[in-house]
């Protein structure tokens, strides 16, 4: 039996039949994020391991500059794609390691590409046929989010309290095309990514503080040894009112677009 005509490899809708093997590509890949956190990865990325491979981690980086920006842009491509909660220590963690310069594009980079997997799996496996199923208001919303979808994916990502991963997701539903979508993600993430990257490049030597301190706690034989700093300490309220402030300039394009369709 073809997969046209197994009941099992189709869901019947309103607007046909929409085939279950679309999804296995993202369904692959929640498994592969519920695995990875299921197994604690996303604990690996904390500062407390920073500390514990810094040494081997700066002399690598000393001897293999570009081998280390692409491995770290790697992994950021994977924690990105996987949806891991762990996109601030790991921009910090650049800064600290490469530079403010170099660890913010490094980690845009790897940012950018992980959302663009994300959103093409996406789109690619639900698209718009989701989008119609759910109804003519939810289709007039979505034409409304494509018909300004660079100013509203800019707001999104230049204010951090939107989920990485719905944005993502609500740009795919909706139909968003590739390029508004890269342009806003790529542009929208620069100034947290280039705030926290530079805070990371100012704890080097609170880092090595830190590291010589957690060394004599454990030499101790303590067994509540902790790194002390956290990514929360970057997010001060004055970092927050600015980006808020950029996301609302963002908006003002739409804004003015929609009193100028009034005013005619």
């Amino acid at each position: 039996m073809s997969a046209e005509t197994d009941p099992g490899s189709t869901i019947a809708g309103g607007g046909g039949r929409f085939p279950l093997r679309r999804l296995a590509p993202l369904v692959a890949l929640a498994l592969l994020s519920i695995i990875a956190i299921a197994m604690g990865l996303h604990r690996q990325i904390s500062f407390e391991a920073l500390a514990r491979h810094h040494e081997e981690l700066r002399s690598f980086i000393a001897m293999h500059e570009a081998g280390g920006l692409a491995a770290y842009i790697a992994v950021y491509v994977a924690v990105v794609g996987l949806s891991l909660p762990v996109g601030a220590y790991l921009t910090v963690i650049g800064g600290a390691l490469f530079g403010t310069v170099a660890g913010a594009l490094a980690a845009v980079a790897g940012a950018t590409a992980g959302a663009l997997v994300i959103f093409s799996v996406a789109k690619s496996a639900l698209g718009a046929q989701l989008m119609r199923r759910a109804g003519s208001r939810a289709e007039r919303i979505a034409q409304g989010f494509r018909k300004d979808a660079f100013s509203y994916l800019l707001f999104l990502r230049l204010v951090p309290i939107f989920p990485f991963w719905l944005v993502n997701l609500v740009a795919a539903v909706c139909g968003v095309r590739l390029l508004p979508f890269a342009a806003a993600t790529l542009l929208g993430i620069m100034p947290a990514t280039f705030a926290f990257a530079f805070v990371g490049s100012g704890l080097e030597s609170a880092i090595l503080a830190q590291e010589k301190a957690h060394r004599a706690c454990l030499v101790a034989g303590h067994a509540d040894c902790r790194f002390a700093l956290h990514a929360a300490d970057a997010v001060t309220p004055t970092l927050i009112a600015a980006l808020v402030a950029l996301g609302v300039l963002a908006l003002i394009p739409v804004v003015v677009k929609r009193l100028r369709a009034r005013s005619h």
